[in-house]
């Protein structure tokens, strides 16, 4: 084996990188057992214990802070952690209804209502152009441009433009307001400070997901979410005119820390605190010199701790002064509006400073201090000195005035700026503004939902109502950023809540705990398999497996990919794949055993003929997983992000650790077997009629596939909330004797037909119902839930009270239909990409149609058996994204599957090329002689999906149970379906 030093070397480094990165975890969780424990159950003990160990270093020797740890540990996703999940809906309805000055001619009005119902249907198109095909219905002679076209947009619509160009113009405004909404909310999301928060932007369906991790404080979320965007101008102060007093606030605050400690002194220090004169900026920067001077005498900095130095100087151990050393030697305050920086870490705990009532008292009325957006490159963010105007201390003038605000180049200087328009109102105000600003040499900052996006210089008065923002260090997407804040202060297009789901960290937990039971039950019993099976070897194979795993969670930790619990079933899934590629180069090797070869040899060329058949399996899973990743969102991410960085580690493992583990026993002269008495014969010289009983395999398949779509059309699925719409809620029955039927019966008397009652564990039921779904109103979920408690409360056995239920769950049919149309592409493209694959790397059209084949074969097996048995098993089959996952996995696995077949009949067929073979034959053999690695492969594989399905939970059975005929049937369709396509259209070619 060659270039062993080097994987030595890569795999003690990927070792140790993947040791510490887990590491930060595991001193997290230590530093949140000990604020359980000093809390004693109490909330706000534990949270405040938490936010003041945020600064303090915990990490053994090493020192990062509890912040740094807790943002670098294993990320839980929201079906782990707990949290919220809202999906917003950009209203383009109320953008083309405000581009039109609110027009109210009939037919446009009614175009309007028109599209927005079809866009529920019709997912293939977006609203713009639904709108005006429903225009163009209504009034066949009818313009765009006579409703559109005014003095605010002259030059872009004009009064002769054709509808055509008016629709472009509609579609790039469309764009802009999905793109504004989408700033807005990023940074609004920012301010929950949640761990790994994920923001999506769906351009196709100008959706935005959100998802907030940890978050309990709903009502908060969809109010701050669902705000309107608040855009104001402010005057600043300069920062020669605030160090002073942030100097007495930080003396004040080191007077009070010094009395709870000495409460001999306390009286004298208040008196020196509250009789002392403000310092001007002068004197302020030299009495900061000479504690800065004294702080760096050996002598005394060398003995202070950070905590002592914290005490010493509050405020400023977690603010820098903004001041600078001139060529005096002085320390002077830097002039601007910027008076501080401070890490995102220490942010809260400045805050919490100048919020205090005694620091209030210090600070001016109308002095308002903000943070900027926007880091250096020492990943500090700015404080602000913001100057508060007029009698109600507010803006001099706010964002509606702005109609447009666009990225440029700078003619002049070179670089990048902003062109911002206003309307003449706002015009008027802005020279006067800038006018007296320019004379005091003061900024206006730019300030959205009070965070400083930019704070410009004025140089001089600027009249007529265009201005440019630019900068040294502005870059293209600092000018975009900035020109889409300055437009949202007038959104056109507002976001809504369209769906939202609450997930409550009792049932994150029970979800952790199923998960991990069902990694740790599926481990074993592979390694014991692995062992039983092939011996020494399987123990070679068990090594392999558990680096790799933890190789995989090193991985997910150091980039940062959040854990879902479709993620988990991705490990496990993962430890099939491994045990996969093990089998295939033990099958191999003890093939290569059987001629008679050597020991060495035979795990030499085990390794090298196993390869071939290894990477093509591997790449063509890999492929799902990037389909998955692309098309997916939220836990179908996770899943495919785990799916694929396993197939990495997988390969590194099998192929490489294993092969080093293999040379360092051979060089000990250790004896390796690959077989016990028992297993060293199975399969062996198998001669079974594949070929010959193919059409029996069609009928079977034809049958099943063609019930199933009879099923389809008749029955249909049991959607999911995410597929079907509607809102679903997962309550805990204080009655245990609550059954589904008299559940189901109290819904249907009081909400009509339509409702789902589902067990869920033990001791819970899930409830879904359509009732409302098309209730737009704030308080629509609030009425569902009202009625749904009310509905139950006529029976004394299934009565609940709000605090019964434990989660809900909210989608709206668009969203739903959209959904399924997703789903469906994602499949096609699936199958389109893995068989292209098939046919470059095995140069035969058949082999790719019969993988296309097997593949779709697969597909409509899993959802003919989920329409045909939706109602007969004893737990639910809905159809929903999880589902999707699984189907995708099971069309990744049985490629896999094929693959390797495919692959040992190319190999078959090179070396018995002669006409006077029979190519069936031929195909035949080939089959019987994997069949050995099928088989196992498939054993090992359903193992660990029973073990999944049994223990994983109720949030995962459904997944795993698709997963498990899945791979049932991929397993099926490898030898009785893809093979036998190849034989029935390449009679000729194959000879």
């Amino acid at each position: 084996m060659q270039g062993k030093g080097v994987i030595k070397f890569f795999a003690i480094l990927l070792a140790v990188v993947c040791l510490y990165q887990l590491s930060f975890t595991w001193v997290a969780h230590k530093v949140e057992n000990d604020a359980k424990v000093h809390s004693n159950g109490d909330p706000k003990k534990e949270t405040a214990y938490l936010d003041s160990m945020a600064t303090q270093p915990v990490y053994p020797l090493i020192g990062h802070t509890y912040q740094y740890c807790l943002d670098r540990e294993l990320a839980l996703g929201l079906d782990l952690k707990g949290g919220m999940s809202v999906t917003m809906q950009i209203s383009l309805r109320e953008l083309v209804q405000t581009l039109s000055n609110n027009n109210t001619d009939p037919a446009f009005v009614q175009a309007m209502a028109d599209a927005e119902k079809d866009v529920v249907e019709k997912t293939n198109k977006d609203y713009i152009t639904l709108f005006v095909d429903a225009y163009e219905k209504r009034a066949p002679n009818g313009k765009l441009a006579a409703i559109f076209a005014n003095s605010s947009n002259q030059d872009k619509v004009k009064f002769n433009s054709t509808n055509s160009q008016v629709e472009a113009y509609l579609k790039d405004q469309a764009s802009a307001a999905v793109q504004q909404s989408y700033t807005v909310l990023h940074r609004r999301v920012d301010q929950f400070g949640v761990t790994q928060p994920n923001i999506q932007l769906q351009k196709s369906t100008n959706r935005i997901l959100i998802e907030l991790p940890g978050v309990k404080e709903p009502d908060r979320v969809n109010k701050l979410l669902s705000g309107t965007a608040k855009l104001e101008f402010y005057e600043t102060y300069d920062n020669t005119e605030v160090a002073g007093l942030l100097s007495n606030i930080n003396t004040m605050l080191a007077a009070k820390n010094k009395a709870t400690t000495d409460t001999a002194k306390a009286d004298t220090a208040k008196t020196k605190t509250g009789t002392k004169a403000p310092l001007s900026a002068k004197d302020s920067a030299n009495s900061l010199l000479a504690k800065l001077k004294k702080s760096v005498k050996a002598d005394t900095a060398a003995n202070l701790s950070k905590s002592q130095l914290a005490a010493q100087n509050p405020l400023f151990s977690v603010l820098s002064p903004a001041y600078y050393q001139s060529q005096q030697g002085q320390i002077q305050p830097v002039p601007g509006p910027v008076v501080g920086l401070a890490y995102k870490t220490d942010t809260a705990k400045v805050n919490s400073y100048l919020r205090s009532a005694d620091v209030k008292s210090k600070l001016p009325t109308n002095l308002k201090l903000l943070w900027g957006v926007k880091s250096n490159d020492k990943k500090q963010f700015d404080l602000y000195a913001i100057k508060l105007a007029g009698a109600q201390n507010g803006a001099v003038l706010s964002g509606d005035v702005i109609t447009d605000a666009k990225s440029d180049i700078d003619q002049q200087k070179g670089g990048y700026e902003v062109t911002m328009y206003m309307n003449s109102q706002g015009a008027h105000a802005w020279k006067t503004i800038t006018a007296a600003a320019a004379v005091s040499k003061r900024s206006i900052a730019i300030v959205l939902d009070d965070n400083v996006y930019s704070a410009p210089g004025v140089q001089n008065e600027i009249s007529g109502g265009v201005s440019s923002i630019s900068g040294s260090s502005f870059t293209q997407d600092d000018t975009k950023d900035l020109a889409n804040v300055l437009k949202a202060g007038r959104l056109l297009a507002p976001a809504r809540i369209v769906g939202g789901e609450v997930v409550g960290p009792s049932l994150g937990q029970e979800a952790i705990s199923a998960g991990l039971l069902s990694c740790i039950l599926g481990l074993v019993v592979i390694l014991i398999f692995m062992i039983a099976y092939y011996n020494r070897a399987g123990t070679v194979a068990v090594i392999a497996v558990l680096v790799n795993v933890f190789f995989l969670l090193g991985v997910l930790v150091s980039i940062r990919a959040v854990l879902t619990l479709p993620g988990i079933a991705g490990i496990i899934l993962i430890l099939g794949v491994a045990v996969d590629a093990n089998v295939l180069v033990y099958e191999r090797v003890r093939e290569e055993l059987g001629l008679g070869k050597s020991i060495r040899i035979a795990v030499a060329d085990g390794f090298k003929h196993a390869l071939p058949s290894i990477l093509d399996a591997n790449i063509s899973t890999f492929l799902t997983g990037i389909i998955l990743f692309i098309f997916g969102s939220g836990p179908i991410q996770g899943f495919a992000t785990t799916l694929m960085i396993g197939i990495v580690t997988t390969l590194f493992c099998s192929l490489l650790i294993s092969r080093l583990i293999f040379e360092f026993m051979l060089e000990k002269g250790w004896d390796i077997k690959f077989s016990n008495p028992w297993s060293s014969h199975t399969f062996k010289n198998a001669n079974y009629g594949f070929v010959k009983n193919r059409f029996k395999f069609y009928i079977f398949s034809g049958l099943f596939i063609a019930a199933g779509l009879v099923s389809m059309v008749t029955r249909g699925f049991n959607y999911g909330v995410d597929f079907g719409g509607g809102r679903t809620y997962l309550v805990q029955f204080p009655n245990k004797a609550a059954t589904t039927d008299e559940i189901h019966q109290e819904l249907d008397k009081a909400l009509g037909f339509g409702s789902e009652v589902k067990t869920y564990g033990a001791d819970k039921i899930s409830i879904t119902t359509n009732y409302l779904i098309n209730d737009t109103a704030p308080d629509a979920d609030e009425k569902v839930a009202n009625a749904l408690i009310n509905a139950l409360k006529v029976n004394p056995v299934t009565t609940i009270t709000s605090k019964d239920i434990l989660s809900h769950q909210k989608v709206e049919a668009t969203v739903a239909n959209e959904l399924k149309s997703s789903a469906k592409w994602t499949i096609i493209i699936a199958i389109l990409v893995i068989s292209a694959y098939i046919l470059i790397r095995f140069r035969k059209w058949q082999f790719s149609l019969g993988a296309m084949i097997a593949t779709a074969h697969d597909a409509a097996m899993v959802l003919s058996f989920f329409s045909l048995f939706k109602d007969i098993l004893p737990f639910s089959l809905d159809i929903d994204q999880a589902f999707i996952a699984a189907l995708l996995t099971v069309i990744g696995y049985s490629i896999n599957d094929t693959v390797v077949v495919f692959d040992r009949i190319r190999e078959f067929l090179n070396l018995h090329h002669a006409k006077t073979d029979d190519p069936k034959e031929v195909i035949n053999h080939a089959i019987n002689n994997t069949l050995s690695r099928t088989i196992i492969t498939a054993f090992t594989v359903v193992l660990i999906l029973i073990i999944l399905f049994l223990f994983g939970g109720d949030v995962l059975r459904g997944f795993s149970f698709a997963l498990l005929i899945g791979v049932l049937f991929g397993t099926y369709s490898s030898i009785c379906v893809a093979t036998p396509v190849i034989i029935d259209f390449g009679k000729k070619d194959l000879r």
